[in-house]
């Protein structure tokens, strides 16, 4: 059961599964118990952000509470960890956007799983003049990049995309800060 439990992590296979199980059974059952406690509270206090969708533990994140924030600007991000590597770039000012994936349809993820009704609403509130499109340059993330964009163009919005410098096929949070910050600050219409 616990090596069924680990497999589900990414990256780890089941003979990465059964190593760690072992390794906390045998010399880390101190350390076993915190990560299960750990989890447990995690899931138990941790939902999405009623306006930007990331993880918080408050109605609100911390992020759409600051008041020193532009909400003129609003960046449209995959996942928290892509929100997280923007932040670390000390570039962007604006506000956030979590989709929480991507488009894929031959996955079965369409609109309505990226929470793209919550996205237009956010979008078209009165406040925000730019969206700027930071998805990752993968096949899903372009494709869902350009239909973010149409879709919020005929709405009227200013449209921008990360300048490239983030290589094709890259994921954000894999990305170096510098090159994400010169990819935000060369950011471009589409």
């Amino acid at each position: 059961m616990l090596t069924d439990a680990l497999r589900r992590l990414p990256g780890v296979g089941p003979k990465s599964a059964q190593r760690i199980a072992y390794y906390l059974m045998q010399h880390d059952r101190d350390g076993a118990a915190l990560l299960s406690r750990a989890l447990g509270l995690a899931v138990e206090r941790i939902h999405h952000c009623a306006m930007c969708n990331t993880f918080t533990e408050r109605e609100v994140c911390e992020t759409c509470l600051d008041p020193a924030r532009n909400p003129a600007l609003l960046c449209v991000v995959e996942t928290p960890a892509d929100q997280l590597m923007i932040e670390q770039t000390l570039t962007f000012k604006g506000l956030y956007f979590v989709l929480m994936g991507r488009l894929s349809p031959l996955d079965g993820i369409g609109p309505k799983d990226i929470h793209l009704d919550k996205l237009i609403g956010r979008a078209t509130d009165g406040l925000v003049a730019e969206v700027v499109l930071a998805t990752n340059f993968t096949n899903e993330g372009e494709a869902t990049a350009h239909y973010i964009s149409e879709t919020l163009k005929v709405r009227g919005l200013q449209v921008s995309r990360l300048a490239r410098g983030v290589p094709v096929g890259g994921e954000l949070e894999y990305v170096d800060a510098g090159t994400i910050a010169r990819a935000m600050l060369d950011r471009r219409s589409t």
